[in-house]
């Protein structure tokens, strides 16, 4: 998406700063022809003085420009701490922090204070400069103007329409010229624009020239051999030889320490992002050879942070599904989602305006929403990524009972932090530093006592809270 800035830039190259372009071309042309019909000898010397009067207009309209333009640059630091104070009162008041406050914006206002003191001097000598030479090149006008008009060659009246012609458009010519910063704006944000609409990405969701559609998948997934840094930091490789097999129809937990890679995996899957070396196979085929976008028909995703657009519960559930939805199916999934009973509960139930990005609802109603929709989407593949992580306990018994019969009969890949929640997978996945370094179940994966790695970050999580007695 455009932003608004570039625009407004683009509006301005192509409508305002072009019919300005034309209209001084114009302008010029007709005022010029008309000083020299009316009055040439006196048309003559006032072009041949033009350009000192267009200088006098442009600096005048630059400096004036300029001063705005860095006086709001300096103001930046100073104002950045006022709207910081502001939008932060009650920790400054909790902390009593308002005399240094007050003493970080007094500081950041010296070097604005200094910056307009030395515009100031500029501002003064060059408008004093302009000005009196507009007023020098006026004078001469006049001067040579009256002199014509003793000697009877031309009219007073011709000497005054063509001073106002031709001096009035100095000041077009002036304005023009000023515009020359934004007309370069303009064409640098025209060709951002081109620039963009040329850009080719190479995961491609609506091409559809030729991959596989599948009707129905099994689900089993397998990642082999594959190498992988993300593009904004190609320098980090996050897997490197990375394997991993997840069986069709079971439940496969990762994880691990943060950073380890457990949410690269996710990514993949859906093909997020394509590895730099190695298959992400699905079905036992590339997830490269399938239709993108008919692939991801058949894949849930259920993140730490669900998003919720501006619009009802039941708006936001039925977006998980591909086709029309009637309201039993709604309600269907919103029960299976343990979602159904503080839907009902609410003044508007499933017409409940949800609020920008869902602020109107808790943390566990906005999961509850989330996986609501993903079962309506009814995937044969689901990727919980950290789906309890950021809940409260009740929340998270009301989330994970959900999520324990949603994962029945399908492929689910879960990544976790809190331990307690994937102790029922078909299969644990223990990840260190993009390596797959113990796999099994809970029972097996403890059974290895405090040399395995999955034993440590059990204990860690369980380790008792010291009390005073």
């Amino acid at each position: 998406m455009l932003s608004s800035f570039v625009v407004s830039q683009v509006r301005s190259l192509v409508g305002d700063r072009m019919a300005l372009v034309v209209q001084t071309i114009s302008a010029v042309v007709i005022a010029f022809t008309m000083g020299l019909v009316i009055a040439w000898r006196l048309a003559i010397v006032m072009i041949a003085v033009q350009p000192i009067i267009i200088a006098c207009f442009y600096t005048r309209r630059v400096l004036l420009k300029s001063m705005s333009s860095k006086a709001i640059k300096a103001q930046d630091e100073s104002s950045k701490i006022a709207a910081e104070a502001v939008s932060n009162l009650r920790t400054i008041t909790a902390f009593s922090s308002q005399e240094r406050i007050l003493k970080m914006l007094e500081k950041a206002q010296e070097g604005p204070s200094h910056e307009s003191i030395r515009q100031s001097w500029f501002a003064g000598v060059g408008l004093a400069c302009s000005q009196s030479l507009t007023f020098c090149t006026w004078a001469l006008d006049f001067w040579y103007g009256g002199k014509l008009v003793f000697k009877g060659i031309i009219s007073a009246k011709a000497l005054f329409e063509t001073f106002m012609i031709l001096v009035s458009t100095g000041r077009v010519i002036a304005d023009a010229g000023s515009m020359t910063n934004d007309l370069a704006k303009g064409s640098d944000a025209v060709g951002s624009v081109f620039a963009i609409l040329d850009r080719y990405t190479k995961i491609e969701p609506d091409d559809e020239t030729d991959g596989h559609k599948p009707e129905k998948l099994t689900g089993k997934i397998e990642l082999h051999d594959v190498h992988f840094a993300y593009p904004a930091r190609p320098n980090v490789m996050i897997f490197q030889g990375f394997s991993i097999r997840i069986d069709a129809g079971k439940s496969t937990a990762l994880v691990g320490q943060s950073g380890s890679g457990k949410s690269t995996i996710i990514g993949l899957i859906e093909r997020f992002y394509d590895p730099l070396k190695g298959i992400v196979a699905i079905d036992g085929r590339d997830i490269k050879q399938y239709h993108l976008r008919s692939l991801r028909k058949h894949i849930g995703l259920v993140s730490q942070e669900p998003t919720l657009f501006g619009g009802s519960i039941r708006e936001n559930i039925a977006y998980g599904a591909c086709n029309k939805v009637d309201e039993s199916e709604i309600i269907e999934a919103a029960r299976a989602a343990n979602a159904h009973d503080f839907i009902a509960s609410l003044k508007d139930g499933y017409e409940t305006w949800c609020g920008d990005r869902g602020v109107q609802l808790s943390g566990g109603q906005k999961q509850r929403i989330a996986i609501a929709r993903a079962i309506l989407k009814n995937p044969e593949v689901l990727l919980l990524d950290e789906a309890t992580s950021a809940l409260d306990s009740q929340s998270e018994k009301l989330v994970q009972d959900a999520l324990d019969r949603v994962m029945v009969g399908r492929t689910s890949v879960v990544v976790a932090h809190r331990l307690s929640t994937i102790q029922n997978c078909d299969q644990i996945a223990v990840l260190d530093k993009g390596k797959v370094v113990e796999k099994g179940t809970h029972s097996s994966l403890l059974a290895q006592g405090p040399s395995g790695a999955y034993y440590s970050l059990v204990s860690l999580q369980r380790r008792p809270t010291k009390h005073e007695g």
